[in-house]
């Protein structure tokens, strides 16, 4: 997979997770997605599974700010914040997801996603009074 190719891949991918929406082509239908929050596992089977689980896990659509890609031999990975607004509240998440692309048809074919969990605003206060956080993108 060429850096270009990985991008614009990664693109649609981000692109789905502002939207819930996934692009024509994002994913195989056959896919498998592995889906790791905090202290929990979820494992799915099929692109409509993977979808269905983003949106039960995200109703609210989002912005993706700060993303970076970088490609491997069989895909990329990516490393993403996000940041929306739901129940009254402003939510932040980071996430790094590695993907698996089929070559014959450029469609990801696994993805393994690690999420920090979801921030709410005290959390996300918290932890820029600790002074460990970074400044603000």
């Amino acid at each position: 997979m060429t850096a270009d190719d990985a991008r614009a891949l990664a693109c649609k991918l981000v692109r789905f997770l502002e939207t819930g929406e996934a692009p024509a082509g994002l994913f195989d239908q056959g896919m498998v997605c592995d889906f790791t929050p905090p202290k929990w596992h979820v494992h799915t089977r099929g692109a409509q599974a993977m979808i269905a689980l983003r949106r039960q896990s995200h109703p609210a659509v989002g912005q993706v700010p700060v993303w970076r890609c970088d490609p491997t031999p069989s895909g990329f990975v990516l490393e993403v914040q996000e940041r929306w607004h739901d129940q009254g509240q402003h939510w932040y998440c980071r996430e790094m997801m590695r993907a698996d692309v089929d070559p014959a048809t450029g469609s990801i074919r696994q993805l393994s996603v690690y999420c920090t969990g979801d921030w709410d605003e005290a959390l996300q206060a918290r932890h820029a009074a600790s002074g460990d956080a970074p400044p603000r993108t």
